[in-house]
């Protein structure tokens, strides 16, 4: 239930950091789901995503994003679980 509390904290951050939809975007404003990069899989990205979880990573991103200070291995990986939560959300993973 935290991980999933920490998932959902950090879904409200990326979506309000994102801003609103522009120009190309389809009916609605929205863009469509994005391909997965390549030997990649919503499990794959899922799986990663719950080992960063297990690890505290999403405080790491939460307290970033409040502007707290990081060393470079916790940096990596707050940048890590948001490109791959990016990923997993582009290509609605979650639906």
């Amino acid at each position: 239930m935290r991980a999933l509390a920490g998932l959902i904290s950090v879904v409200v951050l990326a979506s309000s950091l994102q801003g609103c939809g522009g120009a190309g975007a389809g009916a609605g404003g929205d863009p469509g789901a994005k391909s997965l990069p390549l030997g990649q899989s919503c499990q794959t990205i899922r799986g990663e995503l719950n080992k960063l979880d297990s690890r505290g990573v999403p405080s790491l991103v939460e307290k970033a994003s409040n502007g707290g200070k990081l060393n470079p291995g916790q940096k990596a990986d707050a940048d890590n679980y948001n490109r791959l939560l990016g990923q997993y959300l582009g290509a609605r993973c979650h639906v």
